[in-house]
């Protein structure tokens, strides 16, 4: 075989080698694309199952009405409004023999009372409070009487007498207790005829409009109810 056939069979086993070159460069290639399709594929099948098994959440929102309900419950019962007063308060008790009075005991009691007057937050729900836009409109419950109590500590009996023989009953304690539940019955109505209740609303509402204002809300308005039949005993006339 002469020099030409030889360099040309090696020309040709290296344009076949070339072509293979070339060949198995391109399946690389291919090979190179398909993997990176198929991670970026997988990628997104990753990221599909993730949102599937972890889905987005939504945003938090922030229940305005139950905040304010929680703020304003907050201070329990609200006494707004306290009446004082002083009652004498007369007591007797007779002692009969055969239906004949024999002697009685007197006694006298000064009473220093106290009643307190407001509102119970702990009723208020969060369908007492209307929220629009920036304005928030709050519903108290009614005024009630929170406290009634004599203030025994300056409260005492002036005056206790058996009579001249001293035949009355001796029944100190007796009058006294009954002084006391008199007097308070007093002052109660004493403070229910002077509005009591009344002011206990006015001051509420602008202790709760203070509040809630303060807490960063604006355009607060909030409504009174009137007293509960009842809450007050009615006071009979001339009495």
């Amino acid at each position: 075989m002469g020099y030409d056939d030889r360099k040309a069979r090696d020309g040709g086993g290296s344009v076949f080698r070339t072509v293979g070159w070339m060949l198995t460069g391109g399946v690389m290639v291919a090979a190179l694309l398909v993997g990176m399709e198929g991670w970026r594929m997988g990628d997104r099948v990753f990221s599909t199952v993730q949102k599937l098994f972890n889905p987005a959440q939504p945003a938090p929102k922030v229940d305005v009405q139950s905040v304010v309900v929680q703020q304003v419950q907050g201070v329990s019962e609200l006494t707004t409004a306290i009446f004082t007063m002083q009652a004498v308060v007369p007591t007797s008790q007779n002692a009969t023999v055969n239906g004949f009075v024999i002697g009685t005991t007197k006694l006298l009691y000064i009473a220093y009372g106290e009643v307190r007057a407001g509102v119970d937050l702990h009723s208020l729900t969060a369908a007492n409070v209307q929220v629009t836009d920036n304005s928030i409109q709050i519903q108290l419950p009614p005024p009630q009487l929170l406290d009634r109590k004599i203030d025994v500590s300056r409260s005492n009996v002036y005056d206790y007498n058996r009579g001249t023989f001293g035949l009355g009953p001796d029944v100190a304690p007796e009058l006294q207790a009954l002084a006391q539940q008199e007097a308070l019955t007093k002052i109660v109505e004493a403070a229910c005829t002077d509005g009591v209740l009344e002011k206990a609303n006015d001051r509420a509402k602008l202790v709760v409009t203070q509040m809630v204002t303060t807490a960063g809300y604006q355009n607060v308005t909030v409504v009174t109810q009137p007293p509960q039949p009842g809450t007050c005993p009615v006071v009979q006339p001339g009495k």
